[in-house]
């Protein structure tokens, strides 16, 4: 081979380990301090964020609480009256987990008429409904494991 070949290659290698450590690095930010949210996109969520119109009225045996039944954080709780809820390690997380398997914003309960959902925040790990992992939003009541990292939540009345 030319020298010139073999310079060619070795600064394609270069070039691709570069790559591969600021996307490493990358990553490791983003799940420390979370992904960046333009200015844009917080003041337009803000507002959708809340219903319009009457608030969702709780009937008897509706579930009240999500709860941690199985991890680290055993016994952690949030009331479903501050629906959406945001289950992750960050700071601004309902139910916060100190779960290594769990990304900064993880996974959102939320209610749409009188069913509750969970979605999967597009984390490293997955959100899992009972034992299938979710791509969508996907529909949950009372006492359905959903699984987070290492930690399992469930629905409670």
């Amino acid at each position: 081979m030319s020298e010139l070949t073999l310079f060619l290659i070795r600064m394609a290698y270069l070039a691709i380990l570069w790559i591969f450590v600021l996307s490493a690095i990358s990553v490791i930010r983003s799940d420390m301090f979370g992904a960046r949210i333009p200015e844009t996109a917080r003041g337009s969520a803000a507002p959708a964020a809340k219903p319009k119109g009457r608030p969702r009225r709780a009937r008897r045996g509706d579930p009240t609480h999500l709860i941690v039944v199985e991890g680290d954080n055993v016994g952690a709780r949030a009331e479903l009256a501050e629906a959406p809820l945001l289950i992750g390690r960050g700071t601004d997380a309902a139910i916060r987990l100190d779960d290594d398997y769990v990304s900064t914003r993880h996974a959102r309960v939320a209610a749409s008429g009188d069913e509750w959902f969970v979605e999967d925040l597009g984390s490293t790990n997955g959100t899992y409904v009972g034992s299938v992992r979710i791509t969508q939003p996907t529909t949950i009541g009372p006492g359905v494991q959903v699984r987070v990292g290492k930690t399992i939540l469930e629905l409670r009345k």
